[in-house]
């Protein structure tokens, strides 16, 4: 038995069930079901996207900013690498990203060298693909941040000191005594109202969608897996190994980390782009079987099935507490982190 693949002579394997190339397999009226869900589901995303993205587009910026609120679809260039306590410095968010995107690589590279390019006909690769990039991308940006604070408290550093040098020089006129002021760096990085602050680029709105898509697919492929696939394959003795489990169980790890430390925002209108996601690997896979006939990597996809409108419904409904789940996660970092730590404590959810 392999090591890293885990399958044995008794294992079992996926099978075609029909010629997925006659037109008969797609039309009819299951397919037809299934097109309607899909639909559905882009028609949601197009919505969500279009009435709540960013910040031009938020539902109630104005009287949201009037109360010292940035809007859910505003993201600041400081919110993608500050960690969300001030007293961590953001070189540890740094750290956690960069061990996250290494330990993650090298478990994708392994998986990849044990069964070669067909890994990526599954959803979870897609989606540990996905996670992979997101710390990779984010190790770029909290390196930039990183040099950016450097830079910033370097600046202050020698502000403070030429401020000093003309005190104690007597260049400091005054018929006043001196008044001790409160140091504006809290405030300045994190303002209430966020006009000190600089909006997010391009790749930042990408990264955030990202971690936002990393946590509803993440919750959903490891659903899936334990209590659908798992159950499913044991009685056909499929061996579960540990490269394996360990693919469906690090992932969630490290998001949660990354969203314990993280000062992203998570707002609900994003599940959007989770849809999307997982519509998009749907569709590739119907191209991919009307194209050439082969084995679907989850026996629920196949339309050949009866019940296969009920599967897709069922999948697609899914995604709703799936993404829930991570909004009551960030929900309850904000209460216990705002209660623990009070003033030191910046994150928004």
């Amino acid at each position: 038995m392999n090591v890293l693949t885990g399958i044995s002579k008794a294992s079992w394997h996926p099978v075609i069930t029909a010629d997925t190339t006659t037109p008969s397999y797609w039309l009819n009226w299951r397919v037809l079901v299934c097109s309607i869900w899909i639909m559905t589901s882009i028609s949601l995303t197009v919505f969500l996207i279009s009435r709540y993205e960013g910040p031009q587009n938020s539902r109630n910026q104005s009287r949201e900013t009037q109360q010292g609120k940035a809007s859910g679809g505003v993201l600041y260039e400081d919110e993608l690498w500050k960690p969300c306590l001030r007293g961590i410095h953001p070189v540890w968010l740094l750290a956690y990203r960069l061990v996250a995107f290494f330990v993650l690589l090298v478990m994708l590279s392994l998986n990849g060298a044990a069964d070669g390019g067909t890994i990526f006909c599954y959803y979870t690769q897609w989606t540990f693909t996905l996670i992979t990039i997101y710390f990779g991308l984010g190790s770029l940006i909290s390196m930039f941040g990183c040099y950016k604070h450097h830079k910033k408290v370097g600046g202050d550093r020698i502000v403070n000191l030429e401020m000093d040098g003309d005190s104690e020089q007597g260049t400091l006129h005054s018929s006043e005594p001196p008044k001790f002021i409160e140091a504006p760096a809290f405030r300045k990085e994190f303002p209430c109202n966020g006009q000190d602050r600089e909006l997010a680029g391009f790749w930042g709105y990408v990264f955030q969608v990202i971690f936002q898509m990393n946590a509803g697919a993440v919750v959903l492929t490891d659903c899936v897996f334990w209590f659908i696939i798992v159950p499913f394959l044991t009685r056909k003795d499929y061996d579960l190994n540990f490269l394996l489990i360990s693919m469906h169980s690090i992932n969630v790890v490290f998001l949660l980390g990354e969203a314990a430390l993280n000062s992203l925002r998570f707002p609900w209108f994003r599940i959007a782009y989770f849809f999307l996601w997982t519509t998009v690997y749907v569709v590739f896979q119907w191209i991919l079987h009307s194209a050439h006939s082969t084995w679907w990597p989850y026996p629920f996809l196949d339309l050949s099935n009866q019940h296969a409108p009920l599967w897709y419904l069922s999948l697609a409904l899914l995604h709703i507490p799936c993404y829930g789940i991570f909004v009551m996660i960030m929900k309850l970092k904000h209460s216990v982190f705002s209660r623990s730590f009070g003033p030191s404590y910046h994150g928004v959810y």
